[in-house]
Order: C-alpha cells, then structure tokens, then sequence
C-alpha cells in the first residue's frame, strides 16, 4: 500500500476530513487493537476488518516521531506483563478510549460518527503482554506474515532493523534475547538483521500471549483462504466473516505470495532459514511459503505453561 495507509496518499483536504469525527464511547473495551509487524500486511486487513466503516481507524499512534504523547516510548519498547508502566499507561489509554486526535492518527479515518475504533499499530509486538494485562477486555489482534516476505519488503525500503534498540534494553535481552544475543550482533546484512528483527518481535507475544488472549492472524492463510483466515479475527470480535470483508479479500493478487523470492539470493535463504531454526520459530514458517499455525500455537502454549497462565 502507498503511503503507509490502507487508501493509499491523501492529500489536506481529505487529511481534514479524516479529522472531523464525533467519538461518542469512551470504554478501551469498544476499541480492537490490530498488531503486527511492519509490513506484514497489517494496513489491508486493517480494510477487511472494517470493511463496512463501522470503526474509527487510528493509524499508529504509538509512533513517537509522530504522535508526541509517545515521544518517550521508543521505536520497540518492550515491557514485561507485571510491570507498572505508568509513564505509558495514561497515553495507551487515551489511544484506546478514543481521546487522543492528531492528524497522523486520524489520516485515514473515513468515520464521522462512531462508538468503535480499530487501532492498527506495528510498534505494539513487545508490548502485547503489557497491553493485555492492563486492558484485558479490549480485543486485541496479532497478525504474522512470512519473515522473508516482511525482511524482502523492509530491506528494498531501506528500513531501520531496531536490533541495537532491542539489544539496548537489558529486561528484553534478559527475558528473551539471552540466547540468541552473539548472533543478534553478529549479523550483518541488512535481509538477515531484518529476519532477526522479526524473530525478536514475533517470538515475544507468542510466549507472552496464549490463544484465548489474541487472535492469531495468519497474511497468507488470509490471501489464499479469505473465510478461514478471517474467522480468528472475527471470532475475538464475537460475529461471523462479513460478506464484504471476503469480496475485498478475494480481489488480492494470491500470486503476489512468493515474490520475496526474487529478491532473496540463495546464500540470504540460508541465513534466513538460520535465524529461524536459532529462535525456534522454524515450527511456523519456513522455505516454504505457508505459515504452520499448529507450530505457532504451540509455542503460545508453551509459553503460558512457563509463565503459569492460564
């Protein structure tokens, strides 16, 4: 998607317009949160989630370059469940409750009158566990898409790879990155430190989270089988598929799967495929181009039986 967004570039007309709304329901337990790793396709199926424009759509306010109440939080803050986080905790809240405005979050908002919002974020993967401990009635939504798709995309836009920020925060390499942290430093082009990258973000909310406590979304389960990709989704929301939802979904382009490959040279597989295997997440994607979700969801239950959650 051009511009970052699901409507592609607005120009300050329609930036106004996106602006002129009327948030009528403060409860956090009426916003949905969509997280997932950037460019993981969080912005489309943002659209098939509200694809009848019944949510406000807040674009990514946790970005601290553009949204100064998050000015403090960083590119990819981790917090552990337990703790307080009362500097962010005010700041999410008013995220949730539909107070908080600005033009970079209300961008694409095409919502006049609502009592809903869809909250699309791609900073939120480390703090997932936080945000469920402190907003448990909020639905929240974890979207995966293959790391060599995700790492292709990022590298050919020159993205930052965050691994410094990450390996900057002692609770992260101490809850997480320990065993992994010699090749999280050791890595050197630009694909594998995004793959890495990727795997820091992924593996944090799938031992953080069990399945009752997000729905786990899957890119390519979405692309090639629109009803049964969605159903997660609509499931936590508690309503079937819509209609529209699966007629927007159908008119993606499925070939558009594997494209990565033509970006991704055999030596970068086999790093990526390192990677994997290092983190363990192997047991949800691979060479391949299909997501396990039975390799996914046992790493969640895992987690919750490490973490003693129920």
């Amino acid at each position: 998607m051009r511009g970052g967004g699901p409507y592609g570039r607005r120009g300050p007309v329609e930036l106004l317009a996106g602006s002129l709304y009327l948030d009528l329901d403060r409860d956090p337990r009426n916003a949905v949160l969509l997280a997932g790793s950037g460019r993981s396709g969080t912005s489309w199926v943002s659209t098939l989630i509200n694809c009848r424009n019944e949510y406000r759509y807040v674009f990514e306010p946790f970005n601290p370059q553009r949204v100064p109440r998050f000015a403090g939080l960083g590119r990819r803050r981790y917090l552990r469940r337990e703790e307080e986080g009362e500097e962010y905790l005010a700041a999410v809240r008013e995220v949730l409750s539909g107070r908080l405005r600005s033009r970079w979050v209300d961008r694409f908002n095409r919502r006049f009158v609502s009592r809903r919002r869809l909250v699309k974020e791609i900073r939120a993967n480390l703090m997932l566990g936080w945000l469920r401990e402190n907003f448990p009635e909020t639905p929240m939504l974890l979207l995966l898409r293959h790391p060599f798709a995700v790492a292709a995309s990022r590298t050919r836009l020159r993205w930052r790879d965050n691994l410094e920020e990450m390996l900057g925060q002692p609770r992260l390499v101490e809850d997480f990155l320990s065993p992994f942290e010699a090749e999280l430093r050791q890595a050197s082009t630009p694909f594998e430190r995004h793959v890495l990258a990727w795997c820091v973000e992924n593996l944090v909310p799938l031992r953080q989270l069990s399945p009752r406590e997000v729905g786990l979304l899957f890119y390519e389960e979405i692309l090639l089988h629109p009803e049964e990709g969605l159903r997660p989704a609509f499931s936590t929301l508690g309503r079937p598929v819509p209609p529209e939802a699966l007629a927007v979904a159908r008119k993606a382009r499925v070939g558009g799967l594997e494209g990565w490959r033509a970006l991704v040279g055999e030596d970068e597989l086999l790093r990526g495929l390192k990677a994997l295997r290092a983190f363990g997440l192997d047991r949800v994607y691979g060479g391949g181009p299909l997501p396990d979700r039975s390799g996914a969801l046992g790493i969640m239950r895992e987690g919750v039986a490490g973490g003693a959650r129920e």
